[in-house]
């Protein structure tokens, strides 16, 4: 059997979500400024208990559109975040792709290490190295797909890198934060950090455009990613109150 590269893969998978954009209905856009862009950028966002990974891609109006969905293969441990290292749990909260995060020799056939610790984990704590999107559908702490899916969403990723991005979101939720999965785990020991997280998983299915995450003294702060607030990094303290 023929075997497909990752190159033939995103032509194909373009080609899809350019058909499905143009048979979309769209959101109103009478607010929203076009750019013209290389490549559309895309954000992707991961849901544990559903075992499932979604690529948005930004369609021609600036929102974003669901451009492919795979499922995960093999995650590790429960919902929750990752507290330490060797705690043998995957992550959730909001990281970040680079084209450094790119491994295209791992032993697990490809990887994208999604840059855990980021600066949340950091100020609680939480210790952690080389979590990874990767393949070989094994996991000790990461989310790992099948080979023949890492390959197209790998493909995917350094397609956005080399039209322009510098930077790919990677938003990981425990699951699908509704209404009647929030009020499920209301009693969760998560369920003031999820509260955080469900801020960002809400802006994206309102708006349709991935949100702004920064950090202040330790808790996410979290706006429209369209509205680019600037956020004070340095929050008053007593004295100055």
């Amino acid at each position: 059997m023929k075997r497909f590269t990752p190159h033939l893969i995103l032509l194909f998978l373009t080609a899809i979500g350019s058909a499905v954009a143009d048979n979309q209905t769209q959101p109103d856009t009478s607010s929203i400024q076009n750019e013209i862009v290389a490549s559309p950028p895309i954000y992707i966002r991961l849901f544990k208990e559903e075992r499932t990974l979604e690529i948005w891609q930004q369609g021609r109006t600036g929102h974003y559109l669901l451009h492919s969905t795979y499922p995960i293969c093999r995650y590790s441990g429960l919902t929750g975040p990752k507290l330490h290292e060797g705690d043998l749990q995957s992550p959730e909260g909001f990281y970040s792709l680079t084209s450094d995060s790119m491994h295209p020799d791992s032993r697990f056939h490809l990887a994208l290490d999604i840059s855990f610790p980021n600066e949340y984990d950091k100020a609680h704590g939480r210790t952690g190295s080389a979590l990874m999107i990767h393949g070989d559908c094994v996991s000790r702490g990461c989310y790992a797909m099948t080979d023949s899916y890492i390959e197209e969403i790998y493909a995917i990723v350094d397609h956005a890198f080399n039209g322009g991005q510098s930077e790919i979101p990677v938003h990981i939720f425990p699951f699908r934060m509704h209404e009647m999965n929030m009020d499920y785990y209301r009693h969760s020991k998560w369920i003031d950090f999820w509260q955080q997280l469900r801020k960002g998983y809400l802006l994206l299915e309102q708006n349709r455009y991935p949100p702004l995450v920064e950090v202040v003294n330790g808790q996410y702060i979290i706006s429209s990613g369209m509205a680019r607030q600037l956020i004070t990094h340095a929050m008053p303290t007593a004295e100055n109150r």
